[in-house]
């Protein structure tokens, strides 16, 4: 009876090179490194790793914003509406104050002419907003391009040009090393992408009500806030060139670019943490809880919470190794410096720990408080048996007594028998 054919049930590719002896229609072998599966697999990893570092690079530094570019969005308009009309009634209501105290004179003039040209200047500024944030968006976006494409020691650049002539690029174990890398980068890169784009259109959109403030007489405390944390967000991509001075030292060697990769994403986490106002230390806690709920290996652990520290709301407690404010804190926070811009004196809030946060404190204090009790048993114990027990005197109680020897009278007679210290 004749052998059946090992190959009739397979289709396609596979079947032609089952019938080649499992290499491909033009020749070749494995060993050679110009064919076979292993050959293949290795260019098929390597285009997607070169593929994933484009990805990260249009992510870290993308064309576009998640912002209005004129004022002609749906969403805008509805902000520069409540702004406008909110800097409108400011300014009459800075006008009826000055005309019902009019008698003070020069000062309420002075107020009233300072109140009108800084609601000229917050009206002309709203409108200006999305375009201004958009042109800037862009300029961040070519330098931090520009910056990683001209300069040789970047890290994605180093990597790309590993992946071709690197030390280890024709092993496909190191090719898949860093592409489990690139991996955890682009999660990384996502986060700050989705946070950074979120948090600037959450910025653009409530300008006017910020602009609106200095119609009440230029108080620009408010203004200063918004652009300072709207700034931080902008140039929020350029953290990843902390790791270029370490990045000619390691090149060639795709197992320790991916070393710095990893060190990287502990970088942006942090800045996700540190950086990015009211939402940030939520984002970097979710990371740091997904993680560790789904692996046990300690460096990822400790690269997690590297990026992702412990902290507490309390900010005067002392014996605190770091505290950082929470996103409920931080935005009550900068609502205050709003609400102080407008004129409006807003509750301080309470510096107690959440009931979140003290569970964690008590949970981090358990060990040390355990030591402690377990020095003062000690110490106790140590105590009682420097004591010795005596016989029992008669009349004195039913419990045994204690004799203790005192030192010797300078004098002649006896010696002075003192009673133990309760």
């Amino acid at each position: 009876m004749p052998d059946k054919d090992p190959c009739a049930l397979i289709t396609g590719i596979a079947k032609k090179m089952c019938e080649n002896d499992w290499e491909p229609e033009g020749g070749g072998s494995s060993d050679t490194g110009g064919g076979g599966i292993t050959g293949g697999a290795s260019e098929h990893v390597k285009d997607l790793a070169e593929t994933l570092v484009k990805t990260l690079n249009g992510l870290l530094a993308p064309k576009r914003a998640w912002a209005p570019e004129t004022t002609d969005n749906w969403l805008y308009q509805q902000f520069l509406w409540l702004g406008q009309h909110l800097a409108i009634a400011i300014l009459i209501c800075v006008i009826v104050v000055c005309a019902l105290t009019a008698w003070q004179g020069a000062p309420r003039l002075k107020q009233l002419g300072a109140s009108t040209g800084w609601t000229l200047a917050a009206v002309t500024g709203m409108a200006s907003v999305p375009g201004v944030v958009m042109l800037l968006n862009r300029a961040v976006s070519s330098a931090f391009t520009t910056a990683f494409d001209s300069d040789q020691s970047t890290l994605l650049k180093t990597i790309s040009e590993d992946l071709d002539h690197g030390a280890d690029s024709g092993n496909p174990v190191a090719i898949l090393i860093i592409i489990s890398a690139l991996v955890v980068a682009l999660a990384f890169a996502t986060l700050v992408f989705m946070t950074r784009q979120l948090g600037i259109l959450a910025f653009v959109c409530m300008a006017p009500l910020v602009l609106a403030s200095m119609a009440r007489g230029g108080d620009t405390s408010a203004v200063r806030a918004w652009a300072i944390r709207l700034l931080g967000l902008m140039f929020a991509p350029f953290a990843l060139l902390l790791v270029a001075p370490f990045v000619q030292m390691v090149k060639g060697s795709l197992v320790m670019d991916a070393v710095l990769l990893v060190a990287a994403d502990a970088l942006m986490l942090r800045m996700i943490f540190h950086g990015i106002p009211y939402f940030g230390p939520k984002i970097a806690g979710a990371a740091r809880g997904f993680v560790e709920s789904r692996t046990t290996n300690p460096l990822a652990r400790a690269v997690v919470r590297a990026g992702s520290p412990d902290f507490y709301e309390q900010e005067n407690q002392p014996r605190m190794a770091r505290t950082v404010d929470t996103p409920g804190r931080a935005a009550h926070q900068d609502r205050g410096v709003l609400f102080a811009a407008y004129g409006v004196k807003q509750k301080q809030r309470s510096s107690r720990l959440t009931t979140e946060s003290a569970i964690d404190k008590t949970q981090r204090e358990a060990p040390r408080n355990q030591q402690l009790i377990a020095a003062r048993r000690t110490a106790r114990a140590a105590a009682a048996q420097t004591t010795t027990p005596g016989p029992r005197t008669p009349g004195h109680g039913r419990g045994p007594a204690v004799r203790t020897q005192a030192p010797a009278a300078p004098g002649p007679g006896p010696a002075t028998v003192r009673p133990p210290n309760p």
